[in-house]
């Protein structure tokens, strides 16, 4: 938590909802027009605010950007009791309960899409944050396919570290598209059948399919 949150936790009623208003119109801001292009004053302009008063709440872009992850991440937890994502088989469900609760989120999911796709470039204030969020979300994942994989008798960690990586790939490059062409899939639909599959095929293999480098010697013998 940075410290303009601990201290809004800390401020009054009135407060904290200006924080909330000046944080969803960031969401709506950077989503849109990302973090370099996004303003401050384009989001004081969306809550009737001076630049001045987004910065006596925020300190600072950076920290308002922070911010905005922090919000996010808290709406996928909120509504569990611990307020913490849960390990094993329960893991993955609340994996698919996220990706349909995201459907009814667009806003959310626009500005985590934009934002992680930057964070890729040079000097960007998100850029450790994300770093760390999959470093973390990979061990969690695989974490949770190893307490499955020991009650099934599965042993193969090298699949088990695909398989992290690759739900987290899936539900992200997911996103992308219904952002990019909404009404074409369902969201929680697709996100609910790749993450069955990817645990499935962990769980249960079936028979190998050829190697790249297989097919590469096929073809260059045709």
């Amino acid at each position: 938590m940075t410290d303009t949150a601990a201290s809004g936790s800390r401020a009054r009623p009135s407060t904290r909802q200006k924080r909330t208003d000046i944080l969803k119109a960031a969401i709506e801001i950077f989503g849109n027009k990302g973090y370099t292009n996004g303003t401050l004053a384009d989001i004081a302009e969306q809550v009737g605010m001076t630049h001045a008063g987004v910065l006596h709440h925020f300190g600072s872009k950076q920290n308002l950007l922070l911010e905005v992850i922090a919000y996010r991440d808290e709406a996928d937890v909120e509504e569990l009791d611990d307020k913490h994502i849960p390990g094993g088989a329960d893991l993955f469900l609340h994996l698919v309960r996220t990706a349909f609760e995201n459907a009814r989120r667009p806003g959310i999911v626009q500005v985590y899409t934009v934002l992680s796709s930057e964070s890729v470039t040079d000097g960007h204030p998100g850029r450790d944050y994300f770093e760390h969020r999959y470093t973390t979300l990979r061990r969690d994942v695989a974490d949770a396919f190893r307490i499955i994989c020991t009650a099934e008798g599965v042993t193969d960690d090298a699949a088990i570290e695909l398989a992290a990586a690759s739900i987290l790939g899936v539900m992200d490059g997911l996103q992308l598209q219904w952002l990019l062409l909404p009404g074409t899939i369902g969201l929680g639909e697709a996100s609910e059948f790749a993450i069955r599959a990817i645990v499935n095929a962990v769980l249960h293999p079936g028979p190998d399919l050829p190697h790249a480098s297989d097919l590469g010697a096929t073809s260059a013998a045709c």
